[in-house]
C-alpha cells in the first residue's frame, strides 16, 4: 500500500483531512516532537491538537509495520514460486496483521507435522479427493495409496494420513480462522478455577476460584487478575466456545455432499478443530483481550499520572519538609524558594523517645532561623500523628500552612542515581525529606525524577506489556513538561530530558554549561550549549522559560522564530515590547490580519496574544489548602456513617481509592460514586481530587474500608495565602533565631 494510502486510511479512521495526515506525518519524519507540531506548526497541521498528532504518530508507525510485514510475505511466497495473482490480490487487500499471518500461513515454513508426514507418505492426492467429494468410494481409493516402503500398512493408515493433511488445510483456512475468530470474540465464555491444593495460598484471587462470564463482557482489570492468577500458579484460565457451533461453521466451508468423503472430512474437522485450530485462535483470542485489557490499564495509568503531575504547585516557598517516622524520628529538612538544602535534623516526638519539647523547639527555630512559608509532611508511617504534633505548637505561626504530601515513589527516589548525584554525603530519609518539601512547591518538576511506575497510581500495572507502558507514560510525561514549560535556569536535568528535542544527553550538557557559565540570559545562548543545534533549539527553545531574560519575550511561550512578530507589533505601535506586554489597552489596537503571512496565521498569532497578555503562565490550578478530619487517625477511628474529607490517590476502572488519613486508602466502587449510573470513574473523580465521602464499612483486621459518595461533591477550601514575618535575630544562629520566635509568640 502507498503511503497516500495510508495518508487516507489514517485520515478516514481519525475524521480528519488527509492533507493534515500528510502535513504532520511530514513534520514527524523531518524529527518534528509531538508537542512542538501541536503548539508551533498549527498553520501546518490545521490547527490539530496534541491528542491528534499523537494518534497520527502511532498509526502511521502501526500501518508502516504492517507494509512491513506485507513486503516479508509476498517475497516469503514469491520465493516459493507459489504466489499467484489471487493470492497477491488477498495479501495487498489484507487490512490487518491477522488477516496477513492468516494468508500466510499455509507457506510459513513449520516443524514437521503430522500432515507433513503424511505428504511425505505421498497422500496429498488422496486428501485432496477426499477434499473434491466426487468419489463415493472412498476405501477403494485408499486401497492405491497402501505402500509398505513408506509405511502405509493398509488403507485405514493411507485415509489417516488424508484426515492429517485435511486438518491441516482446514485449521490454514483464511476464511476459517477469521469466522473462528469472530466467533471467540462474540460468543466466547471465560473461566477461572482454583488449582486444587492451592486453596489457602491462593486466598487473594478467592473471588476467581469458580467463576465464568462472557468473554466480551469481562472488564480489563477481572482479566488482568485472572491472568496474574494463572501465571502464579492459583488458577486454571479457559476460553471456550459452543464446539457444535465451531464444527457448524467448519462444516459450512468444506463439507458439500453427503458421502463417504464428507465422512472424512468430518472426522478431519473433528480432530483439526481440537489439535490445531480451537488451541491456536484460543492464543490469540488471549493474546488479544490481553493486549485490549493492557490498553485500558496502561489509558487509566496514564490519566492519573497526567493529574498526579499536574497536581496544583504551591509555588516557590521557602519550605520545611518532613519525612515523619517513629522509632527513628521524623527527619526535617529546611529548603529555599529555588527547593536547595539549607540544613537538616531529626525530631523525636513520638514513642518510644516522645521529647516532644525539644522537638518543639527544633521546628519554632527552623521556622524562624529559615524563613518557612510552608510546612509539607509525608503521608507514610506517622503522618497523622506528626501532623497533629505540629499543628498543636500553639505559637507557631497560624498562616504557614500545614499540608500532607503524597510520598508514593519517594523511597525510590530517595536510593536512585538522581537522588545519590545530588546528595552523595546525605541519607536516605534526607533525600526522601527533601522530595517531599520539592513536591509541594512543585510535583512535575520533582516527579519526574521517579520512574512513572513507581508512582503507584496504576492498575496491575506489572501484569502489563512493559514497553507499551513506558512509551505511554514517557508521552506523558513529556506532554505535561511541554505544556507547562521550564525554567531553564533552575530546572534538573531530568526535568530538561523531558523537554521536546532535547533527551539525557543534551540535557547533562545543558546543566553543566549552565554550571560552568553561570545562569543563560537569553534564549539564543542554548546555541552554545555542545550538541545544541538548529534543529533541537527550534524543537525546544519555545517549551524553555527566562524569567530575567536579556528579551522579554524569554520568560514567554512566544517561540523565538516569531520574536519578529511581535517586535513589529511594538515598533507599529511605537512602543517596547514589555510596554506591550503590560499594556492591556495598547494590546486591544492590535488587528491580527495585518500580520498573517504565508507562513503565520491567525492560529499562531491568537496564541502569541494569549502569552503576551500573561507570559509564562502556569496552566496548572491554583493551590488549595486540604485538611483531614482533626479526629481520624487510624482505621480503628472510622465508624460507618462517618462523613469525611479525603483525597483521591488512585483511580481504576472498578473505582476510586480515597486517603481519609488512616494510612489506609478506601476504595469507592464504581457504583457508589454518583446517583447515577458511572461507566467510566475517570468521568467523576481525577488523580489528587479533594472529595467528601460516607464511610460505609470497616474491616479493621484485613485493614479495609468501603466508601461512598453518593450525593457528595468535591471539597471546597480557601487558597492560602501565608505572609512574610519579618525576623529579628540572627540567621545563623539557631539559639538566636529560637529565643526569638519564642519571644515572639509568646512561650
Amino acid at each position: 500500500m502507498s503511503e497516500v494510502k495510508l495518508y487516507f486510511k489514517i485520515a478516514d479512521d481519525l475524521k480528519i483531512d488527509s492533507k493534515q495526515v500528510k502535513a504532520t506525518v511530514d513534520l514527524l519524519d523531518e524529527g518534528a516532537t509531538v508537542p512542538f507540531i501541536s503548539r508551533y506548526r498549527k498553520e501546518v497541521t490545521g490547527s490539530l491538537d496534541e491528542v491528534q498528532v499523537l494518534a497520527i504518530k502511532t498509526e502511521i508507525e502501526r500501518l508502516r509495520q504492517l507494509e512491513q510485514r506485507r513486503e516479508s510475505i509476498l517475497k516469503s511466497i514469491e520465493g516459493q514460486g507459489k504466489l499467484t495473482d489471487d493470492l497477491k490480490e488477498k495479501i495487498l487487500a489484507a487490512d490487518t496483521l491477522s488477516k496477513l499471518e492468516d494468508l500466510y500461513l499455509p507457506y510459513k515454513p513449520k516443524r514437521r507435522t503430522k500432515a507433513t508426514i503424511a505428504r511425505e507418505k505421498r497422500l496429498e492426492p488422496l486428501a485432496q479427493l477426499i477434499l473434491e467429494q466426487k468419489n463415493n468410494d472412498v476405501f477403494a481409493a485408499a486401497l492405491e495409496y497402501v505402500n509398505k516402503e513408506k509405511e502405509v500398512e493398509n488403507p485405514e493408515e493411507a485415509l489417516q494420513g488424508a484426515r492429517d493433511i485435511i486438518s491441516e488445510i482446514i485449521s490454514e483456512d483464511a476464511i476459517v480462522r477469521e469466522g473462528l475468530r469472530k466467533m471467540f470474540k462474540e460468543t466466547a465464555i471465560i473461566k477461572s478455577r482454583v488449582i486444587k491444593g492451592k486453596e489457602e495460598e491462593g486466598e487473594k484471587f478467592e473471588d476467581y476460584f469458580e467463576w465464568e462470564e462472557k468473554l466480551s463482557n469481562c472488564p480489563s482489570h477481572r482479566m488482568l487478575a485472572m491472568r496474574r492468577g494463572e501465571k502464579e500458579d492459583f488458577l486454571i484460565l479457559d476460553i471456550t466456545i459452543d464446539e457444535e457451533a465451531a464444527h457448524d461453521l467448519l462444516k459450512k466451508q468444506f463439507v458439500i455432499s453427503r458421502g463417504e468423503c464428507a465422512q472424512q472430512i468430518q472426522l478431519a474437522i473433528e480432530d483439526g478443530y481440537k489439535r490445531l485450530l480451537a488451541p491456536s485462535i484460543e492464543a490469540e483470542i488471549r493474546l488479544f483481550t490481553k493486549q485490549l485489557a493492557d490498553e485500558k490499564a496502561i489509558q487509566v495509568f496514564a490519566d492519573n499520572l497526567r493529574e498526579l503531575l499536574l497536581a496544583s504547585p504551591l509555588g516557590q516557598k521557602r519550605i520545611l519538609g518532613v519525612d515523619p517516622g517513629f522509632r527513628t524520628g521524623c527527619k526535617v529538612v529546611a529548603l529555599n524558594a529555588q527547593g536547595k538544602l539549607l540544613e537538616e535534623t531529626v525530631i523525636y516526638p513520638h514513642e518510644p523517645q516522645r521529647r516532644t519539647t525539644e522537638a518543639e523547639n527544633v521546628i519554632l527555630a527552623f521556622c524562624a532561623k529559615h524563613d518557612i512559608e510552608a510546612i509539607a509532611i509525608g503521608n507514610g508511617t506517622a503522618s497523622r500523628e506528626t501532623e497533629q504534633f505540629i499543628r498543636n505548637i500553639d505559637v507557631l505561626p497560624k498562616n504557614i500552612p500545614i499540608i500532607v504530601v503524597s510520598e508514593a515513589g519517594a523511597s525510590v527516589y530517595s536510593a536512585s542515581e538522581v537522588a545519590r548525584e545530588e546528595f552523595p554525603d546525605k541519607d536516605l530519609t534526607v533525600r526522601g525529606a527533601v522530595s517531599i518539601g520539592r513536591r509541594l512547591a512543585d510535583p512535575l518538576a520533582e516527579l519526574v525524577k521517579i520512574d512513572p511506575k513507581s508512582i503507584g497510581v496504576g492498575q496491575y500495572q506489572h501484569d502489563v506489556d512493559q514497553s507499551a507502558l513506558k512509551n505511554k507514560l514517557d508521552d506523558v510525561v513529556m506532554s505535561c513538561v511541554n505544556g507547562v514549560g521550564v525554567e531553564l535556569n533552575t530546572a534538573s536535568k531530568q526535568l530538561l530530558s523531558y523537554v521536546s528535542g532535547i533527551g539525557e544527553t543534551l540535557a547533562k550538557n545543558i546543566v553543566e554549561y549552565r554550571n560552568e557559565n553561570g545562569p543563560f540570559r537569553a534564549r539564543k545562548d542554548l546555541l552554545k550549549v555542545p550538541r545544541m543545534g538548529e534543529k533541537v533549539f527550534e524543537q525546544c527553545s519555545g517549551f524553555l522559560r527566562i524569567r530575567d531574560g536579556v528579551h522579554p519575550l524569554d520568560k514567554s511561550a512566544v517561540h523565538p522564530e516569531s520574536y519578529h512578530i511581535v517586535e513589529k507589533m511594538a515598533k507599529d505601535l511605537n512602543c517596547g515590547i514589555d510596554e506591550l506586554m503590560n499594556d492591556k489597552e495598547l494590546r486591544k489596537k492590535i488587528n491580527l490580519n495585518n500580520y498573517v503571512t504565508d507562513t503565520i496565521g491567525l492560529p499562531t498569532l491568537k496564541d502569541i496574544m494569549a502569552e503576551l497578555e500573561k507570559p509564562g503562565r502556569d496552566p496548572r490550578k491554583s493551590f488549595e489548602v486540604f485538611s483531614f478530619d482533626e479526629n481520624v487517625h487510624e482505621i480503628s477511628d472510622l465508624r460507618e456513617g462517618m462523613r469525611l474529607p479525603g483525597i483521591v490517590t488512585n483511580v481504576t476502572n472498578f473505582g476510586a481509592f480515597v486517603d481519609v488519613g488512616v494510612h489506609q486508602d478506601g476504595l469507592v466502587h464504581i457504583s457508589q460514586l454518583s446517583d447515577t449510573f458511572v461507566d467510566d470513574p475517570n468521568t467523576i473523580v481525577k488523580v489528587g481530587q479533594k472529595v467528601w465521602v460516607n464511610v460505609t464499612e470497616v474491616d479493621v483486621k484485613r485493614k479495609r474500608i468501603a466508601l461512598s459518595m453518593k450525593g457528595e461533591g468535591m471539597v471546597s477550601s480557601k487558597k492560602s495565602s501565608p505572609k512574610k514575618e519579618e525576623a529579628s535575630y540572627d540567621p545563623n544562629d539557631m539559639k538566636s533565631a529560637l529565643a526569638a520566635l519564642k519571644g515572639k509568640f509568646g512561650k
